[in-house]
């Protein structure tokens, strides 16, 4: 296909294309759009993996399992970080709104837009596979304590988030790279991290598919921990890099 004419698709100078741009409040629909599809397509591979293998009853190997989200969100960040920001997660949109780079009134729009898309994602799974493997949903192994469950949690979310916020930070630094920073912190998270709570770090991935499949037990966990990593990784953000910067403003929102 041959690029677009400018004609076709007007630019704001020092903005950034018009269909995308942050600024531009018509164009919300198109984010909040992009914002559940990435999850969707998220939980779609994080969960996917246990439903897929409590329904076939192929073990899928668990490296596999938590490898293939981290390369989806990877992708995606790619395909569609220009047009959303690419958060695909409740608690990266709470940093980026704490850490003053992305609006507080976008907020809720985003986290009703992730929620969805987790929720369409399991109810996929479900149509596809029926109730098994309780559709995916994170829940603490039963050789450690909810405490432990909930502060591996908040860590591994810290993590993350620390290096979403590093990667923002300065764009001129990382650029697109960042794709590749993120990607594998989520992989290295639930090598070490799965095996103790499911290394989920994302409220909108672990509450779409107990919601679908009914599994209520000690969720909690997996929005408590999150929000209080993402905070805790506001206050190391705020640490290394201080106040926040025009990049990572632009960098949430998909600038």
């Amino acid at each position: 296909m041959s690029a677009p004419s400018q004609e076709a698709q007007p630019s704001v100078p020092g903005l950034g294309n018009y269909h995308t741009d942050p600024l531009n409040p018509a164009m919300e629909p198109r984010r909040l759009f992009a914002e559940a599809f990435g999850t969707c397509l998220l939980t779609l591979v994080a969960a996917g993996a246990d439903t897929i293998s409590a329904a076939t009853g192929t073990d899928i190997p668990k490296p596999a399992g938590v490898i293939a989200p981290a390369l989806m969100v990877m992708a995606m960040i790619y395909a569609i970080g220009d047009v959303s920001g690419a958060h695909f997660n409740p608690v990266v949109t709470l940093a980026f709104a704490v850490r003053d780079d992305f609006p507080w009134k976008r907020v809720p729009g985003y986290w009703i837009a992730q929620f969805v898309g987790a929720i369409v994602a399991a109810a996929i799974l479900r149509i596809l596979f029926g109730d098994v493997g309780h559709l995916g949903a994170n829940l603490p192994t039963h050789h450690v304590s909810l405490l432990v469950a909930l502060v591996t949690e908040a860590l591994l979310t810290a993590i993350l988030v620390t290096i979403i916020l590093g990667t923002a930070h300065d764009t001129r630094i990382v650029g697109h790279n960042a794709a590749i920073a993120v990607g594998a912190t989520i992989a290295l998270a639930g090598l070490i991290g799965g095996p103790v709570s499911g290394a989920s770090m994302n409220p909108a991935r672990s509450l779409g598919p107990a919601l679908v499949g009914g599994t209520f037990d000690n969720q909690w966990i997996y929005l408590v921990g999150p929000v209080l990593g993402s905070l805790l990784a506001c206050a190391i953000a705020f640490l290394l890099h201080g106040p926040t910067t025009e990049e990572a403003k632009k960098a949430a929102g998909g600038l």
